[in-house]
């Protein structure tokens, strides 16, 4: 047992397109030994987000159309519903950080874009009839 390994990220986050108030999630998976530990940044920040908690951003809104983020336990990060809006943007580059005793490694970035329900209606359903 005993052996140390660094960090060694097995899936990046990937960029999307995803309409406003739809769920969403980007994935970030690790190894390691121990079992790493995974953090979240978007545009350069650290996001503030507890292991397996939510996280409700727009404040004083009652959560009405915020958004809400969770780390799954495999370390994605999960968006109950993406925001637009003057309170909250959740469009940005998005990372990861794997972390533990041994080391770190940092994911690729990836580009979450939020569009208008209209804007993005007729891709949407393009993009779905094709899958």
């Amino acid at each position: 047992m005993g052996q140390y390994r660094k960090p060694r990220i097995t899936e990046h986050p990937t960029d999307i397109t995803v309409p406003k108030n739809e769920p969403i999630t980007l994935g970030c998976k690790a190894e390691g030994r121990p079992e790493p530990t995974i953090e979240w940044y978007k545009d350069g920040e650290l996001l503030k987000i507890p292991p397996n908690g939510v996280a409700a951003g727009g404040g004083g809104d009652n959560g009405a159309r915020s958004s809400q983020k969770v780390i799954l336990s495999d370390g994605s990060l999960f968006f109950l519903r993406v925001a637009h809006n003057k309170k909250e943007q959740d469009s940005g580059v998005y990372w990861c950080v794997a972390k533990n005793v041994a080391g770190t490694e940092v994911s690729r970035n990836a580009t979450l874009q939020v569009a208008d329900n209209l804007m993005l209606g007729a891709t949407h359903i393009a993009h779905s009839l094709l899958q």
